[in-house]
């Protein structure tokens, strides 16, 4: 079997063993003679994948009996709209903008009442996380929004804001089960499970009990409330059934392999090796302020005081696009609004994937710097 390494920010690469056994049950899931895909969801086989799924995902992150596990469709953009729908009672609330993700969800919720800027990295590319010690937040305000890991700028908040009381929203897509998290932190965490989870095509939330209620905003789409999943176990219309098949096995996965103090772990190793070279090179530059990291997505330069000329520079970030891929390097190119390079290197990436990666960008330095 000949496997690329893929660095794509999402979809993005499962663990093998995972695909594999997707491929085993493809025609036959567990001698029903169907598959997944095929089987309807109001069947008993089915209702146990679901029922699996949910509590392995439990276990994984600790959720305490009163968070309702949702599997939801629409990914997490649909959030940007169904959190200020359920949530802004008071018609308020406040947005750290740190990346574009953020960016969309804050204008998303200018639509449905008061969104306030509490914070911004816009100033400096959102290469960094803003000081969220002390934000100007206000009584009457229903939550505090945040985007924890921010896939295109390669940032990850290093704790998290004080929101002084109010309940905290967190976008969690692209750093979801990569390390612990203490879940009563939260009022509600959603992510799209296509970066460190499953396929493409949906979202998981995480919402606290108190925060599913009858009394939304006025208009609410039936299928954006959070209480008409609820009150179904996400089967309020037909799932994506196939989607919570396969997040079932990644968390049957990560809790064989050590649940998410082993994955941290490994996600710390994998980043350092990448970190370490990018510190020490003289052609590449990491574009984010080291304290404020993401272990998952990290974007870098041509470094433009060893190639001051634009043209050059974007020619040479051509070229190792390129020649990364003839290497069986794929998907390192950084995203279209901020260009140069990205390599997203998520639980499943292997910590070989990463030395391979390193490797070829040492070879690329010596055989193209000036």
């Amino acid at each position: 079997m000949s496997r690329v390494y893929n660095f794509s920010a999402g979809p993005a690469t499962l663990p093998v063993e995972v695909l594999e056994e997707c491929a085993r049950d493809m025609l036959d899931y567990k001698g029903c003679g169907m598959s997944v895909m095929e089987m309807s969801h109001r069947s008993k086989m089915f209702d146990n994948i679901i029922k699996e799924a949910e509590s392995d995902l439990r276990k994984l992150l600790s959720v305490p009996e009163n968070y309702k596990i949702l599997f939801l469709q629409g990914g997490a953009s649909q959030q940007f709209a169904a959190v200020p729908l359920n949530l802004m009672k008071n018609k308020k609330a406040g947005y750290i903008v740190t990346g574009q993700w953020a960016k969309k969800a804050y204008a998303e919720a200018k639509l449905y009442g008061e969104a306030i800027e509490l914070a911004s990295s816009a100033d400096k590319t959102f290469s960094y996380i803003p000081d969220c010690d002390d934000l100007p937040i206000g009584e009457d305000m229903d939550y505090v929004y945040i985007c924890e890991n921010n896939t295109i700028y390669g940032t990850k908040f290093p704790s998290l804001p004080n929101t002084k009381g109010k309940i905290l929203v967190s976008d969690q897509s692209s750093c979801f089960l990569s390390e612990p998290v203490d879940v009563t932190k939260y009022g509600l965490i959603f992510a799209g499970v296509q970066k460190n989870v499953g396929p493409a095509g949906m979202v998981i939330a995480i919402i606290r009990e108190d925060l599913i209620r009858e009394d939304v905003l006025a208009g609410t789409p039936t299928m954006l409330k959070y209480k008409t999943h609820a009150d179904n176990g996400s089967m309020y219309n037909t799932p994506n059934c196939w989607c919570i098949y396969v997040c079932g096995l990644v968390f049957k996965y990560l809790l064989k392999n050590g649940g998410l103090e082993a994955m941290k772990k490994h996600n710390e190793e994998k980043a350092k090796i990448l970190y370490d070279y990018l510190d020490q090179s003289k052609l590449f530059l990491g574009t984010v302020r080291k304290d404020c990291r993401s272990l998952m997505n990290v974007p870098f330069v041509v470094n433009p005081e060893v190639i001051p000329n634009k043209e050059e520079r974007d020619a040479l970030e051509a070229k190792f696009i390129a020649e990364s891929k003839k290497a069986g390097l794929e998907n390192l190119k950084g995203h279209r609004s901020v260009g140069g390079m990205r390599a997203s290197i998520y639980n499943a990436m292997p910590l070989d994937g990463v030395k391979a990666l390193v490797r070829f960008m040492g070879k690329f330095e010596k055989e193209n710097m000036k």
